[in-house]
């Protein structure tokens, strides 16, 4: 119970922090610079693989400026980030697997979307996925085998899938060069 509340408050830092950087129309290299804090900081605080300290918190706020008082009090809507620009999304993916997860820090998510990427011979994993929902992709390039229950289908470019999740599924790629998805599903299993 404990981990939920600190994902959550690491989720709102990450997401404040976003809102109030573009806010400022600053990039997270410009922030950085203004902080006096290394280059990757702000990104690192961003995708929620750094948790920053209060004083290191401070003194990135110091270069908007702004305090801390305003940072955790003002009004945080949905409706905050409705683009989000190449960079920007989590790579959640394997060794030679990209998966790069579209406003991943978003709280109360309904859709998943992902931008896949499969280099040769690789695949899902060995084993077959199943979860509640239901999921859909597009093929952009190259050739992706898609198993759902005891069928297997061959997918290429322009070709497209749409199933219930919870029926045992897998993806692998059976050509020669990277196969690129683009895939949703609802409710979210990231």
């Amino acid at each position: 119970m404990a981990r939920d509340h600190d994902d959550k408050e690491d989720r709102l830092v990450a997401m404040r922090l976003r809102i109030v950087r573009k806010s400022k129309g600053l990039s997270q290299r410009e922030l950085a610079r203004r902080a006096g804090v290394g280059s990757g900081t702000i990104s690192q605080i961003e995708s929620m693989s750094l948790k920053p300290s209060v004083s290191v918190l401070k003194r990135i706020l110091d270069g908007v400026p702004m305090d801390l008082a305003t940072f955790f009090s003002f009004e945080l809507t949905m409706d905050q980030d409705r683009v989000f620009r190449r960079g920007e999304h989590v790579n959640i993916g394997a060794p030679g697997i990209k998966y790069l997860l579209l406003a991943a820090q978003r709280p109360g998510r309904n859709i998943q979307m992902l931008h896949e990427y499969y280099e040769p011979s690789t695949s899902s994993g060995r084993h077959v996925l199943s979860h509640a929902g239901e999921e859909c992709g597009i093929v952009i390039s190259g050739t992706l085998e898609v198993t759902i229950g005891d069928e297997v289908h061959v997918l290429n470019a322009g070709d497209g899938y749409y199933f219930s999740s919870s029926l045992p599924h897998r993806f692998r790629n059976t050509g020669t060069s990277v196969c690129e998805v683009v895939s949703a599903c609802t409710p979210p299993s990231f």
